[in-house]
């Protein structure tokens, strides 16, 4: 019996006292969620000691990968684990096999969604600036696109979710800090200085604060506006 859970890192839910392996007969399990390698390692060790076998497989590509199949599903297993769970992994999008270490998965899915949250943020400040110069905000992210400065938050987020005005390209801001925080937080660890990724945080706690941990993360955007008094349309 394979185990899937979309569980955000709660380990009791998984281990712990009425944990959903108790007496089970679980042989496998699949965590798809984002809870950074520190809790990985944890929860494989702990499954570990009843002979369950972890796949940590967070996912990346928002909700258009997900309805498409078109999902990066990053992996770190056992070698032998991997046929058993190649099938279901699958149906999800294409597998990038990280390495046996419990965790390796995680710190790939932390280091893409900062780079992620990093774009939009730039994006939004050159925007901003651009706009309040005088430039039309469609012809300047034309501009960007066409040229070195492209992104994924120029090519997908400000023309689905920020020019439109929606604000609603599916990714919680709360979701994003919580990336962001455990990728500094496992940088930190390492020995690894990240100055960008701590300015990323910084911008994404202050987006909270303004417009909530459920607001859409495209409200950076919105908080560069009212710094510089301008809209991006």
């Amino acid at each position: 019996m394979i185990c899937q859970t979309l569980l955000s890192g709660n380990k009791i839910l998984i281990c712990g006292n009425g944990g959903i392996i108790n007496g089970s007969r679980v042989r496998t399990l699949i965590d798809l969620s984002t809870t950074g390698p520190g809790v990985a390692t944890e929860v494989a060790a702990k499954l570990a000691e009843r002979q369950i076998a972890w796949v940590d497989a967070p996912v990346s590509g928002g909700v258009t990968g997900a309805r498409a199949g078109t999902l990066a599903v990053m992996v770190s297993c056992a070698r032998q684990s991997l046929p058993e769970v190649e099938p279901i992994l699958k149906t999800f999008g294409r597998l990038f096999h990280t390495g046996d270490r419990p965790g390796l998965a995680q710190t790939a899915k932390l280091a893409n969604n900062l780079l992620a949250a990093t774009a939009l943020v730039a994006t939004s400040e050159v925007m901003a600036m651009g706009v309040k110069a005088g430039l039309d905000a469609k012809v300047l992210i034309d501009i960007i696109n066409a040229s070195s400065g492209r992104n994924s938050a120029s090519q997908d987020k400000f023309p689905r979710a920020v020019l439109p005005r929606t604000f609603d390209f599916g990714f919680a801001t709360g979701l994003s800090y919580k990336d962001v925080r455990l990728c500094v937080e496992e940088a930190e660890a390492l020995g690894v200085p990240m100055v960008v990724g701590a300015a990323v945080r910084e911008m994404l706690a202050i987006t909270k604060a303004r417009f909530g941990a459920d607001s859409d993360f495209t409200f950076i955007a919105k908080v560069l506006e009212e710094w510089a008094g301008v809209e991006i349309r």
